[in-house]
């Protein structure tokens, strides 16, 4: 039997991350791994939707051309190419993951892991045993009874990628990240896209401003959208589905080649030994303390089978701070209040912290900015003037409570407010960090001064 400090199960964004850092600490490391190196994220997630919504992103601007000043005739695309091009990228990334299990001399156990009692692992019925085993098993698209997936006419993200052929029209259930990345992709192509989202508002999770905004550009874009609505059930028909869905002024029919099912996530905690371990799981996700630990002494676990966001980046920052807290280090627990969230459709969302409402709620007397991009020089000569920074600062201390951002390439500009935040910054101390002009990043400072009735540019 291989004897190793650590075991990862799982080589998603967590687990490979995982693995490496264990590694460097100095730790005998091995991932067991059933499909791809690099998880869902990396081959089904993360990196090919970006590709596909960059391939979208050009499209409109060689549509938009004269726009700009510039011509370009008959311009169209190549569904089959850009869909090959997505699954490119994410093989030269899978790949990238190999070469650093290599680089640091982390095993790579291919198959199906189940845990065991003892800290041991079973892989295809070969042993594994290690002082430490961290699951790292990740989620996948979860199915409603009312929409269960067939993965022709009902899918998930998953087939989303890899359509042998666009869709004339489309139907997207669910409006949170996944669902409205591939409404923006879908509509941008050409196809005729409805969301349907269950909540009054669309992107549900974010500041009540960004969701309102977000969908008038949806809108704008062609994109139809029923809020407060539920797909009942769905049909087969000869050309497609025919989907019931209920909504406030009663139930309508909705026609289309594909329903996509964005409805969240589903965690792959069957069938992985828990019941075996003991180890306690709640409402669908493994109990963990501040440092990962199970109820099960030897036994961790990070990412989406644990309680946090569900998001890659979380994933990695969960995994570091397992390994180094096993190798004995000293380390801080996770702040989860100080988490960025981002969404790639067109326009971009990006947040970290409170929105206003729950500031609010929370008691705080608060003073809020927001810096529209019509106002913005980069924007404007951009062509991208939709959307706005908001910010949401405490009266009393300055404290940096929420920042929300819609609009080009905010996703890249968030950190900015995380690091403040973590950095306990205040808004007087974001007024005079001097901001470089021409950028989209002047918003964040304008934002601020808005807040303090300093603002120049409005």
């Amino acid at each position: 039997m291989s004897k190793y400090d650590v075991i990862v199960l799982g080589t998603g964004p967590g687990g490979y991350v995982t693995a490496i850092r264990a590694s460097q600490l100095g730790l005998k490391t091995a991932v067991v791994e059933k499909e791809s190196l690099g998880g869902v994220c990396l081959n089904w997630g993360c990196i090919p939707t970006k590709a596909l919504l960059k391939s979208a992103q050009v499209f409109e601007y060689l549509k938009h051309a004269e726009d700009y000043g510039l011509k370009v005739e008959n311009a169209d695309k190549d569904f089959t190419a850009v869909v090959k091009r997505s699954r490119n990228v994410a093989e030269g990334m899978s790949k990238g993951v190999q070469f650093l299990m290599k680089k640091n001399k982390i095993d790579v156990i291919e198959g199906y892991g189940k845990i065991k009692p003892g800290k041991k692992v079973d892989v295809d019925g070969k042993e594994y045993s290690a002082d430490h085993i961290i699951i790292a098993t990740g989620a996948r698209s979860r199915e409603l009874p009312s929409l269960p997936q067939d993965g022709k006419t009902v899918i998930g993200y998953r087939e989303a990628m890899t359509l042998p052929e666009q869709p004339k029209k489309m139907i997207v259930v669910g409006s949170g990240a996944i669902g409205v990345e591939f409404a923006s992709f879908y509509n941008s192509m050409g196809t005729e896209v409805t969301i349907v989202e269950y909540m009054p508002t669309v992107v549900p999770v974010e500041d009540i401003d960004v969701s309102k905004q977000f969908e008038r550009s949806m809108k704008k874009a062609g994109i139809k959208v029923m809020t407060n609505s539920s797909v009942e059930k769905v049909e087969k028909t000869a050309n497609g589905v025919k989907a019931t869905v209920k909504t406030k002024k009663g139930e309508e029919t909705l026609e289309a080649d594909i329903v996509l099912s964005a409805v969240g996530i589903k965690t792959n905690i069957e069938n992985i030994g828990l019941e075996d371990v003991g180890i306690v799981v709640d409402r669908d996700k493994i109990i963990v303390n501040d440092w990962y630990q199970t109820n099960m002494p030897g036994y961790y676990a990070i990412g989406d089978v644990t309680k946090g966001p569900a998001l890659a980046h979380v994933a990695s920052a969960e995994g570091i701070t397992c390994v180094e807290k096993i190798a004995g280090m000293h380390v801080e627990a996770i702040d989860y209040s100080n988490i960025p969230g981002c969404t790639y459709a067109t326009p971009e969302i990006a947040s970290v912290g409170m929105t206003e409402k729950q500031a609010k709620e929370a008691g705080y007397e608060l003073k809020v900015g927001k810096f529209p991009f019509s106002a913005s020089g980069k924007a404007s000569a951009s062509g991208a003037k939709d959307g706005f920074v908001k910010v949401i600062f405490d009266a009393k201390y300055g404290e940096w409570l929420g920042c929300h951002m819609i609009g080009a390439g905010v996703t890249d500009m968030i950190a900015e407010a995380v690091l403040g935040r973590k950095l306990e910054t205040t808004g007087h101390e974001v007024l005079k960090a001097i901001h470089p002009h021409p950028t989209m990043s002047e918003a964040v400072m304008e934002a601020v001064a808005d807040a303090y009735d300093e603002v120049i540019h409005l």
